[in-house]
């Protein structure tokens, strides 16, 4: 036996890691009608996740509830180790402004309030001072070539430019997670690819996990691993965070 054929010792192994967030079989309704039934899905650290399916699939119920959003009706709902939707309203609450970035498919910004201020925001709402939260979302204005814009209102924007105004609002905090719901669905395909390498590449750079929800293939083409929801239920045999 050479060299090259010995065992490696077990203690130099690394395991890999197990998932950051986790639905364990969820079901919720909206009246009597069923969003999700018994669906499962696991995520780990730094993977991006595309979440794919056709309208009323149940895929955006599906991300509001690993986002502490909606509460299952029944299943259990896990983060970094800890039981999220058995969490008080005022714990996830805070779990969404620390740990947790959103990318809506129109952005949720403010119209009134510029660039910065909506970057800025959620610093603020954190008890950053001032000056450092500028400083902060001025620094991500830039880094994602938006920094001419930062006194113009975000009604103001063009679609790509507001989408870009929002990676950057869910970034600034360096959450573990973000959570997009279409982020291009109001986009043309040219620019809603741009925007989607924008939040990849950064949340990349940021060491973030992305879980985004799509009906776009070719977005679907960004992230590392897809799952798809029929019905309520997730279909996809990898759905339980094992890569292809």
């Amino acid at each position: 036996m050479t060299l090259n054929d010995a065992p490696v010792p077990a203690s130099l192994i690394e395991p890999a890691p197990g998932p950051l967030i986790e639905a364990r079989a969820i079901s919720r309704s909206y009246g009597r009608t069923p969003a999700l039934r018994e669906a499962s899905v696991s995520v780990r650290p730094k993977e991006i996740l595309a979440i794919m399916g056709p309208s009323g699939s149940g895929k955006s119920t599906l991300l509001h509830c690993l986002a502490g959003i909606f509460t299952p009706d029944a299943g259990e709902v896990w983060f970094d180790g800890r039981r999220l939707d058995t969490l008080k309203d005022a714990e996830r609450s805070e779990l969404r402004r620390t740990a947790f970035g959103f990318v809506f498919q129109f952005g949720q910004l403010v119209p009134e309030l510029t660039a910065a201020d909506n970057v800025a925001l959620p610093l603020l709402l954190g008890r950053v001072r001032r000056r450092q939260a500028y400083r902060r979302a001025l620094s991500w204005l830039e880094r994602l070539e938006l920094g001419e814009l930062r006194d113009r209102r975000t009604g103001e924007l063009s679609g790509g430019q507001a989408q870009r105004v929002a990676i950057a609002r869910a970034l600034v905090m360096e959450p573990k997670i973000i959570f997009a719901d279409e982020p291009t669905g109001a986009l043309d395909s040219l620019t809603g690819e741009k925007v989607m390498d924008l939040l990849v590449g950064q949340a990349r750079q940021e060491g973030a996990t992305v879980i985004v929800v799509t009906h776009d293939a070719r977005v679907a083409a960004s992230a590392d691993r897809e799952v798809v929801v029929r019905d309520g239920r997730v279909t996809d045999p990898y759905a339980i965070g094992v890569s292809r």
